[in-house]
């Protein structure tokens, strides 16, 4: 029997607790998950392709139904190379769908084979975005429960700053 593949990429900058219950809750349909983390990207990125890889990985440690890989190019053209017929795609707002909706046919178009299965975040992660964490971290905010411990740590270390809450 052939195991279903999907795969969940993005720039994950940083990894967020929405991301994780996006990739766990992906399991539950999926008998692999792999993480891509996109190498080429617009966005204006704080931790390097492999410091972001390094973090999933160890977000993912005890999951060996999950691979952390590095994609470069189209998602479509990289699901092929890896027998994946299926992005997951994660929504907190319909903001977020309009995007999602133009990758997806987009996706489709470019692979006719490749289906998008977009999950709506669990409200308690709605409001996250990389970027705001980024910003709240930067100006030493509370952020130990909206992303893994792995992750307050090397915010701490990039921004170099010792938040009143980083040392409860």
């Amino acid at each position: 029997m052939s195991k279903t593949v999907a795969i969940y990429p993005g720039t994950f900058d940083p990894v967020t607790n929405g991301h994780v219950h996006i990739v766990k809750r992906s399991l539950k349909l999926f008998d692999k998950v792999i993480i891509a983390v996109a190498n080429d990207n617009y966005k204006s990125t704080i931790f390097s392709t492999a410091e972001r890889v390094e973090l999933m990985e160890k977000c993912f440690e005890d999951e060996p139904n999950v691979e952390v890989d590095i994609f470069s190019g189209l998602i479509a053209d990289y699901s092929v190379e890896k027998n994946a017929h299926a992005l997951i795609r994660g929504l907190r707002a319909i903001s977020d769908f309009e995007y999602e909706m133009q990758m997806a046919a987009m996706n489709r178009t470019l692979n006719s084979e490749l289906e998008t299965i977009f999950l709506m975040t669990d409200a308690k992660y709605s409001f996250i975005s990389s970027t705001i964490i980024k910003n709240v971290a930067c100006l030493g905010g509370e952020i130990r429960t909206l992303v893994p411990v792995v992750v307050v740590k090397a915010l701490e270390e990039k921004y170099q700053k010792e938040s009143k809450y980083y040392g409860e």
